[in-house]
């Protein structure tokens, strides 16, 4: 398996209208500085309906199966987001969706999930466990499984995020985005080194679920042994090979932050630009933060707000 350009593009074609095309927000004027010495631009996929990128993967997905593999169901397994997803495209498509959830899941992504018509159930530990069952349930009930990111038309969804990047700013020179189980960043640098090829693409993971750091120094999928992170859409265990291949080829570096840096921005997002992002959400802004990352100086820079949520923000 794999996904070009071309798949990215057709996906963006099949679902125009689908989802919203989110803004890309100069991160100046702000009383706090993110990142010294470069311009920072925001892409808001935060706002995307259902508050999250995911949305364009489930529904790319959606659009490129038959009406009987809709009608059947969909089913999967998520950390929240490509769950809501999943349940946003069986709404649309008036299909049951059916989503397992780990019960480290916070109880407000499964009241979101149920709002919108999906059956939840929740199944283990962590994500690997939920989605175990899924696969399990899909095959003995007949039903269509949507895998969260090793698939070629969930990744080519997801590309769509950078379409809409280089539209706006053409002459990007750095992109950092969150990494969960890698369709986002999969999609993300694919789409900038074919139409942007001296760009850089970082992306982030929390130090408690290293899974695509640890794969790309061992130069083959790793499973983790735990998981120690709050940041639960960003924690599976182990990624895909198609996932990893892309991004082997695309992404020039991967780095670590802690939970702390997740909430602290988190909460300077919602401060400066009142926007609710969750920890996996701000984990590229954090990034910047904390200056796990430095862009040169003068670099252009977007960073992808990729989901909302107030898992970051104080309580009471």
């Amino acid at each position: 398996m794999t996904v070009t350009i071309d798949d990215v593009r057709a996906a963006a074609a099949r679902i125009a209208g689908r989802v919203r095309r989110t803004p890309l927000l100069p991160a100046r004027p702000a009383r706090e500085t993110i990142v010294d010495g470069a311009e920072l631009s925001l892409k808001l996929e935060c706002l995307q309906v259902i508050g999250s990128f995911k949305a364009r993967g489930a529904m790319s997905k959606l659009t490129a199966l038959d009406d009987d593999a809709v009608q059947r169901g969909l089913i999967t397994a998520s950390g929240g987001n490509h769950g809501l997803g999943v349940a946003y495209a069986g709404w649309s498509a008036h299909a049951p969706a059916r989503i397992y959830l780990p019960h480290s899941t916070p109880r407000a992504k499964a009241e979101k999930l149920e709002a919108w018509g999906a059956d939840v159930i929740m199944h283990g530990a962590v994500w690997d466990e939920a989605n175990e069952e899924a696969m399990r349930v899909a095959k003995q009930d007949g039903l269509t499984y949507v895998h969260p990111f090793a698939d070629p038309a969930i990744i080519a969804g997801q590309g769509t995020v950078a379409l809409e990047v280089l539209e706006d700013l053409a002459d990007v020179d750095v992109v950092v985005v969150a990494i969960g189980g890698g369709g986002l960043i999969a999609g993300t640098s694919l789409v900038i080194k074919a139409l942007k090829p001296g760009a850089t693409v970082i992306g982030v993971e929390p130090t408690g679920a290293p899974t695509l750091y640890e794969s790309l120094k061992a130069g083959r999928l790793v499973e983790l042994p735990n998981i120690a992170t709050e940041a639960g859409t960003l924690a599976p265990r182990m990624s895909a090979q198609i996932n990893l291949d892309l991004i082997s080829a695309h992404v020039d570096d991967i780095v670590l932050i802690d939970d702390d840096d997740m909430r602290a921005a988190a909460r300077c997002l919602w401060r400066e630009y009142g926007v609710a992002a969750e920890m996996s959400g701000a984990a590229a802004v954090a990034a910047l933060m904390v200056g796990a990352y430095k862009p040169p100086a003068g670099a252009k820079v977007c960073a992808i707000v990729c989901g909302t949520g107030t898992d970051g923000l104080p309580t009471g």
